[in-house]
């Protein structure tokens, strides 16, 4: 069963979101919060397994609280606008997706799903807004550089293309191998890295010059 907590500062989205969730039979609502506070509160005493975090709240926003709680549970980051100015921000704080609150309820429930397998789903979208964010700086972090020098070439190949927001399976065909080697390769970039996720993976990516802005 997976527990989920919501985070909102309208009691109306929160309404929806928990009508959402609780129309499946494998997760179950951990509780609500109004604000950033409350929600890293919530999360201190429930420990969901994922919390539905939105980003504009009162007396402490969403990212703040993510900062606060990602070790703890996996954040989905909820916004209005697709190309919100705090997408790089809450990537960079470990939230594990980030989510339009007009996307489908499917796309909802596959989010839920997807972090709480302890994977990640980051966007097209999102991925052009880290291209962006990142073409802005001078230049790549040599630390950062440094420490891809532990991957294979072909580790190396497959981070490239995790960070242009390809799939495993896009990786797979644009690589000509199987999807499941592809798995095991971003597996195994992971865990050389020290990095717990995919979306850690893409910023790192871009942090360190391995993917530029074109």
């Amino acid at each position: 069963m997976i527990r989920v907590a919501i985070a909102d500062d309208q009691a109306m989205v929160r309404a929806g979101f928990r009508m959402i969730v609780e129309s499946q039979t494998d997760m179950r609502i951990a509780g609500e919060a109004g604000d950033g506070q409350e929600a890293i509160d919530l999360v201190n005493r429930e420990r969901p397994d994922v919390i539905l975090m939105d980003v504009r709240m009162p007396r402490l926003d969403g990212i703040a609280a993510t900062r606060q709680v990602a070790d703890i549970t996996r954040v989905v980051i909820l916004t209005t606008h697709e190309l919100d100015e705090y997408v790089v921000d809450a990537l960079a704080a470990r939230a594990s997706a980030f989510l339009l609150k007009a996307a489908p309820q499917e796309d909802l429930i596959k989010a839920i799903r997807v972090v709480a397998s302890g994977d990640a789903l980051l966007a097209p979208s999102v991925t052009r807004r880290l291209i962006q964010e990142f073409a802005k700086r001078p230049e790549p972090q040599p630390r950062k550089s440094k420490q891809l020098e532990v991957l294979t070439d072909r580790e190396r190949d497959v981070l490239r293309e995790v960070a242009r927001g390809l799939s495993n399976a896009e990786i797979a065909a644009r690589l000509h191998v199987a999807e499941t080697t592809v798995k095991t390769h971003v597996a195994h970039l992971l865990d050389k890295l020290d990095l717990r996720d995919r979306v850690q993976a893409v910023i790192l990516a871009y942090e360190a010059g391995l993917v530029g802005s074109a």
